[in-house]
């Protein structure tokens, strides 16, 4: 590993030498550079070698799997499926995500597809960050698609971060849960300049007490323009909660374009959104503790994301 990725990595994954003791999978331009798993976590390529199936044994407790993506040559356009079988009453952590770093004036593009099928009573923590850096007029685009399928008891939780640099992201996610599954995720962006990012849930709650609790929060500065939309479909007795929180300054946009569909008598779906600047109250209490207003600003955004 070169130093430049491991600055990458760093920045998707914290201290790289977390991965001696884990299971994991580094994709660098496209290609494999790094891989190992253990007898209760396997990672098995693709034949078409543009993804990989994750298999876990079933009531395999606290595994950790890394499946990072690096790109660092511009012009390349990456699109990578990676599928994750999960087996009964299993608990695994999966940290994911990809940084690019491109110095040039070509586009690259990192197009990442996860699919998750959770079996019986299987849990997931499922933590994805997106990074980008580079000086050239290249722009870098990242487009992740996440699909989940839980079944009865199963459940899931879903960090979702996009760090800075990304000049163009797509981000969709949808889900389908059975009875008594859960399904939780929190999306934090931030973008600045003439970035734009648009996000889009859809999620159908088929089972019986199947629930699901959304929250996404972003912050939009200089031209930058975010879109959320939010879908979701209550076909039994169900609970959903979909919160989007949104700071805009500058120039930026924000758009909120939520919908909740009950096909049930007994599906109880509550959305709420809220776009707006940082009060002017904020401002002036960290203010008067001695902070410029620039450096209020950054604290109270910093506080918002966290």
């Amino acid at each position: 590993m070169e130093k430049l990725d491991n600055k990458i990595l760093k920045e998707i994954i914290g201290d790289k030498n977390v991965l001696e003791e884990d299971v994991y999978n580094i994709r660098k331009n496209g290609k494999c550079v790094a891989r190992k798993d253990n007898p209760n976590i396997s990672i098995v390529s693709k034949e078409n070698n543009k993804g990989l199936d994750i298999y876990v044994k079933e009531n395999t407790l606290f595994g950790i799997i890394h499946i990072p993506v690096i790109i660092t040559e511009s012009g390349l356009k990456d699109v990578v499926e990676n599928d994750f079988h999960i087996g009964k009453n299993s608990n695994i952590v999966i940290l994911s995500g990809c940084g690019v770093h491109n110095p040039l004036n070509k586009e690259s593009e990192h197009d990442g597809i996860h699919r998750f099928y959770l079996e019986e009573g299987a849990k997931v923590k499922y933590i994805e960050k997106h990074y980008a850096e580079g000086k050239g007029t290249g722009k870098k685009i990242l487009n992740p698609t996440t699909e989940i399928y839980l079944e009865e008891n199963a459940s899931l939780t879903m960090d979702t971060i996009q760090i800075k640099g990304v000049d163009y992201s797509e981000r969709k996610t949808y889900a389908k849960l059975k009875d008594k599954s859960t399904l939780t995720i929190t999306e934090k962006i931030m973008t600045c300049d003439d970035e734009k990012a648009i996000t889009d849930f859809k999620i159908d709650l088929e089972g019986n007490n199947a629930s699901c609790h959304v929250t996404s929060r972003s912050v939009a500065t200089d031209n930058s323009y975010q879109e959320f939309h939010s879908n979701v479909v209550g076909y039994n007795k169900c609970y959903a909660h979909v919160e989007c929180d949104a700071i805009i300054k500058d120039e930026g946009k924000i758009r909120a374009i939520p919908e909740i569909y009950a096909k049930n008598v007994d599906a109880n779906l509550v959305h709420e959104a809220a776009i707006g600047k940082i009060a002017k109250d904020q401002l002036a209490k960290l203010m008067s503790l001695g902070l410029t207003e620039k450096e209020a600003e950054n604290a109270i955004i910093e506080g918002f994301l966290k």
